[in-house]
């Protein structure tokens, strides 16, 4: 098993946009739809101020919130492979990359400068406990201007699964299978395998890493936030929980 870092450098990072399925421009409107429903810019808003992206992978939700008005969008991903894809994504945006762990928001942000910060598709559970996932939530509060608000998408695994629901197709084509695989080993975390199949000429060439994800109960997490500050409203973002905090 390896660590998320490494797991993205050797596997993920490569087939991430991929696995989405839609195109890059698909996948940020549809991700704009979501935000704009859930920080509520307004319908003529412009400059509104500095946004962070936690986790921002190859730029879905930094995209959007530029094209939203807000400006500058910090992003923020350990993954050097998907900053360099999101740069070349935003050349003529006010983005700015930054391969850093997400723990480390208070030396990258001052406190109460944000106008909005995200962390969404998951990247929540990609710390390494619940005391991290505090420690996060308290460094977002601070760096977020009263009134402002923190969007968090993710997926709830506290309930776990068996059998063949452990087995979830991801996305595939005529070159490319990828398949996850869950195993529920721990009471506060998930294995997650991810397997993937990708055709050279006339063979199949199959790659296999695996990863920790915590397992956050969405009452748990709701109530982390409001003692941190947040007063919280939950819906959804697609196929994930949608939790939107707000400083006040």
């Amino acid at each position: 098993m390896s660590d998320v870092q490494d797991h993205y450098s050797n596997l993920l990072a490569k087939h991430y946009t991929w696995m989405f399925g839609p195109s890059f421009p698909a996948k940020v409107a549809e991700q704009k739809a979501i935000l704009k429903d859930a920080l509520d810019p307004g319908a003529s808003a412009h400059d509104l101020g500095m946004a962070v992206d936690l986790g921002s992978g190859s730029g879905f939700q930094t995209i959007a919130l530029a094209e939203m008005g807000y400006s500058p969008v910090l992003a923020v991903d350990t993954s050097e492979t998907l900053l360099q894809e999101l740069k070349s994504h935003s050349e003529h945006l006010f983005v700015q990359a930054i391969c850093s762990d997400l723990l480390k928001l208070r030396e990258l942000v001052s406190p109460a400068t944000a106008s909005a910060v995200v962390c969404m598709g998951d990247t929540i559970t990609h710390l390494g406990s619940k005391d991290a996932v505090e420690e996060l939530l308290r460094s977002v509060f601070d760096a977020l201007i009263p009134g402002s608000k923190f969007v968090l998408s993710y997926r709830d695994l506290s309930a776990g699964a068996s059998g063949l629901d452990r087995f979830i197709p991801v996305y595939s084509d005529e070159s490319k299978v990828m398949t996850c695989f869950l195993e529920f080993d721990r009471p506060d975390a998930v294995l997650v395998h991810d397997l993937v199949y990708s055709r050279e000429g006339e063979q199949w060439h199959f790659e296999k890493s695996s990863y920790r994800k915590l397992r956050l109960p969405v009452e748990w997490l709701e109530n982390a936030m409001i003692r941190v500050g947040f007063s919280v409203q939950r819906g959804q973002a697609g196929r994930l929980l949608r939790l939107v905090g707000q400083k006040h």
